[in-house]
């Protein structure tokens, strides 16, 4: 059996005025060695993105944070460390959830959290909970991977279920 690598997530992407959070599960091998949140071209992040904001964002990745904070948009993950061999989400073992309820109380504006995929939904589910966020609302939206899942999507579904943000930063 092949043992994972330890990985720990990147710090949080937020702002004063942040009011959705977008949690993934953890970044990828790329984003990692980057150090940029949805790093992998395949990714359909920031195409997603681009077409719910209707804004073309940048390839300099301090202007598409700045973009997205702009957009009262946070990024962050629902796992601080884990062990996991390549990026695929499966591969996820071991897992520690980041302390998003301490962030929620430094950032109170925060009102939707939207899950980035299945298996961010159900680590944070596993792990945290929703009791004690009240006052903020929860949506599993189709993972913006280029890994096809179980219940894949066109991009344009994706879209759509993706533009619940709006409701929220307006």
């Amino acid at each position: 059996m092949t043992k994972g690598l330890k990985i720990n997530s990147l710090e949080p992407v937020i702002s004063s005025n942040s009011r959705v959070l977008i949690l993934g599960t953890i970044p990828g091998v790329e984003s990692l060695s980057k150090g940029q949140y949805y790093a992998n071209e395949r990714n359909q992040f920031w195409h997603i993105m681009t077409s719910v904001l209707n804004i073309e964002f940048p390839n300099d990745y301090p202007r598409k944070i700045n973009i997205l904070k702009n957009h009262k948009i946070a990024l962050w993950d629902v796992i601080h460390v884990c062990e996991r061999v390549g990026s695929l989400d499966s591969n996820i073992k071991y897992e520690e959830p980041n302390d998003i309820e301490s962030l929620l109380n430094n950032f109170p504006t925060i009102k939707l959290i939207v899950f980035n995929g299945s298996k961010a939904f159900k680590v944070f589910k596993k792990h945290i909970g929703f009791k004690l966020f009240s006052g903020v609302d929860f949506e599993r939206l189709p993972s913006t991977s280029a890994t096809p899942g179980k219940n894949v999507k066109t991009f344009e579904e994706k879209v759509e279920d993706w533009s619940i943000i709006k409701n929220y930063i307006s």
